[in-house]
């Protein structure tokens, strides 16, 4: 956009009439990758900030078992709202133009019949807990987390065509309004009604504000005359797709539930606030850079040298930023949660240095599933699952900073190790080249097969 000097002012000789804004200057170095990521990125910080509001609240009028209760069951219902990142929305993104209303129509049906599922499933969990004399508050907060599925199919569809048009900075701002929304409520919540319901339902009441949004960004209503797009391609790219989500997070959740389980709920509360103030943030850059990298490594004509770009962008926003967090942890923590958490401080930093081998496996799994292998993904969250699982058994002896320390040394060696081969490649192209490795990529337009991007003949 032009600048347009104040009357009676020559035009700056640095700025020439009609020349770019600093900013569209800036904007237009970064890319669509570098803009869509800033929008998630300013959408998850949003989020992360009204969760710290939620934290700092919940910190000053509950007590830690409250806390570890309603921590316990998120827990448990983000590990089952995992099984809805089935690949089905990838798919819709990656589809052929001519497959497309076929795609979307068959994404609808499967959709509904496995979020009905997983709310059969839940509360089916949450009447067993209850039956075996588990008391009715935790059932009952699974069963209100639970009917947050019943709003998600309405929009699901319209969401992946948002995504595939590039629409994510709209995305991005739909998704800070749904869980900024949920935030704030929980910490006015907090304040007024302490118990570990005000930390779920704003879960269940900011649904309807996504689903709304959802449906005006790109309006799709399915067509009764539409084809429909057979169900193996779909199955063969989810199954693994799917069984990433569950055990990623496991590995998100896992933790917590030992530390409920080995230390008792108190402990689970204080964990559950130090890994919120330590990797909250840095597990919000890691989602909201796959939600983008995806996309736009299936629209790349190389996708090497997009992956390249992105792990470097990546790792210059998000390093600076959780070394700064780490280093001013033992100020904010006892200034945000208050002078009883003060203790938290050396687990908080600890943990906020996971971030970044966070950010270099993000990159690599998003380019193994654009690649259409996301078996090997799967390989890859599995064994760091698992890994960190047994750190936590093996250092609760001593302690919550003894459990950061091996999350991370555990994390890092994990997940370097996993993004080793895809990043070899994207930082040694030339090479990779005369191997044969790296297939082109057509962009999502143009085609597509039936997992990932599909690679297209050169």
């Amino acid at each position: 956009m032009p600048l347009t000097p104040p009357a009676g002012h020559a035009p700056s000789s640095a700025i020439a009439p009609g020349a770019p804004s600093l900013s569209a200057r800036l904007l237009s170095r970064v890319g669509p990758f570098g803009r869509n990521l800033a929008a998630y990125g300013l959408s998850e910080a949003a989020a992360k900030a009204s969760r710290l509001l939620v934290v700092a609240s919940v910190a000053r009028s509950m007590d830690a078992q409250a806390i570890g209760v309603a921590a316990a069951a998120l827990a448990a219902a983000d590990v089952l709202k995992a099984l809805t990142e089935n690949g089905v929305g990838q798919r819709i993104i990656a589809a052929r133009p001519e497959a497309l209303e076929a795609t979307c129509a068959t994404a609808h049906r499967i959709f509904w019949a496995w979020c009905l599922g997983l709310f059969a499933l839940q509360c089916g969990v949450a009447g067993l807990i209850w039956a075996l004399g588990g008391g009715w508050l935790f059932p009952l907060m699974l069963v209100i987390l639970a009917a947050e599925y019943l709003f998600m199919p309405g929009g699901l569809v319209q969401i992946a065509l948002a995504m595939r048009e590039d629409k994510l900075r709209q995305t991005a701002a739909i998704a800070a309004g749904q869980v900024v929304g949920a935030n704030l409520f929980s910490a006015v919540l907090a304040l007024i009604w302490a118990g570990p319901l005000a930390l779920i339902l704003p879960r269940l009441l900011a649904a309807p504000i996504w689903l709304l949004a959802a449906r005006r960004l790109r309006p799709w209503r399915p067509s009764r005359a539409a084809l429909r797009a057979p169900l193996a391609p779909f199955l063969r790219f989810g199954a693994a797709v799917l069984g990433v989500e569950v055990v990623k997070a496991l590995r998100m959740q896992a933790d917590k539930l030992v530390v409920g389980a080995l230390m008792g709920p108190e402990v689970l509360g204080l964990y559950f606030m130090a890994f919120n103030a330590g990797l909250g943030l840095a597990n919000s850059f890691s989602a909201a850079f796959s939600i983008v990298l995806y996309p736009h490594l299936c629209a790349a004509p190389d996708r090497e040298a997009a992956l390249r770009r992105a792990v470097v962008l990546g790792l210059a926003l998000i390093a600076p930023a959780v070394i700064a967090q780490a280093l001013l942890a033992p100020y904010y923590v006892p200034l945000l949660f208050g002078a009883q958490w003060e203790g938290l401080a050396g687990v908080v930093s600890i943990l906020c240095l996971a971030a970044i081998p966070g950010v270099l496996w993000s990159a690599a799994a998003q380019w193994l599933r654009s690649a259409d292998r996301p078996q090997v993904e799967f390989a890859v969250t599995l064994a760091t699952t698992l890994a960190l699982i047994a750190n936590t058994v093996v250092m609760a002896p001593h302690g919550l900073v003894g459990i950061a320390a091996g999350y991370l040394a555990v994390a890092t060696l994990a997940q370097l190790a996993g993004a080793w081969p895809a990043l070899s490649v994207a930082f040694a192209p030339r090479r990779a080249a005369e191997k044969g490795r790296t297939p082109k990529v057509g962009n999502m337009e143009s085609g597509g097969m039936e997992g990932g991007c599909g690679p297209q003949p050169a």
